[in-house]
């Protein structure tokens, strides 16, 4: 879960674990118990952050914008490619020393 800031007017600034569904909700004061709003007094800790986690991060940030495709065609794919297909006239093409061989 992640801490919010919020901002009590009798006894100040306070941080409270919630969840992220209750991100606009307002926290009671944990001092005085008056409702108090959240509010943002801190800049993220993003400078703070390993390059692995911080990558990780910016790559989901991507995905959720620019989603990659996946095709249905393994890679290097011909008809996905542009590589031109070579044609066997329908024979396989594996050499003919191993004629039990099936290709896919």
């Amino acid at each position: 879960m992640p801490i919010y800031e919020y901002l009590c007017e009798d006894c100040g600034p306070f941080t409270a674990m919630r969840k992220m569904a209750d991100y606009l909700e307002p926290c009671d004061c944990p001092d005085c118990g008056t409702s108090a709003p959240r509010v943002v007094l801190t800049a993220p800790r993003a400078a703070l952050m390993s390059s692995t986690s911080r990558s990780a991060f910016e790559a989901n940030e991507r995905s959720r914008h620019e989603p990659r495709r996946s095709s249905a065609h393994g890679a290097g794919c011909a008809c996905c490619s542009g590589a031109s297909k070579a044609s066997t006239g329908g024979a396989k093409s594996f050499p003919s020393t191993r004629p039990w061989m099936i290709s896919h």
